[in-house]
């Protein structure tokens, strides 16, 4: 990663950046990205933890056995019942209310 921002790089394509790292270092990688994003880089990426990239993406795709099965802004996948359920681990009942 850090030779491929040394060019300076208006798209940085990312492949499980996350793969194998320890929580500290996932959270710090995903600081460096949305600093990136935050200055105008496209990032993009592919990544299994569903978690911490939909939290810095703006859309997503999910797929399943190579075909595209969901698409749309991360906010709705995040809230999307088989997204929950299949890739953050969770079911929606217990889940609190989002506030806005």
């Amino acid at each position: 990663i850090g030779r491929a921002l040394m060019a300076r790089p208006r798209i940085l394509l990312l492949d499980e950046p996350s793969l194998g790292l320890a929580p500290l270092m996932v959270r710090e990688i995903y600081r460096i990205l949305a600093a990136l994003k935050g200055e105008g880089t496209t990032l993009l990426l592919v990544e299994q933890n569903a978690k911490v990239a939909l939290a810095l993406a703006d859309r997503g795709l999910v797929l399943e056995a190579g075909e595209v099965a969901l698409e749309g802004p991360a906010e709705a996948l995040r809230q999307d019942e088989r997204v929950v359920e299949a890739y953050l681990g969770l079911s929606r009942e217990g889940l609190p209310e989002a506030s806005g």
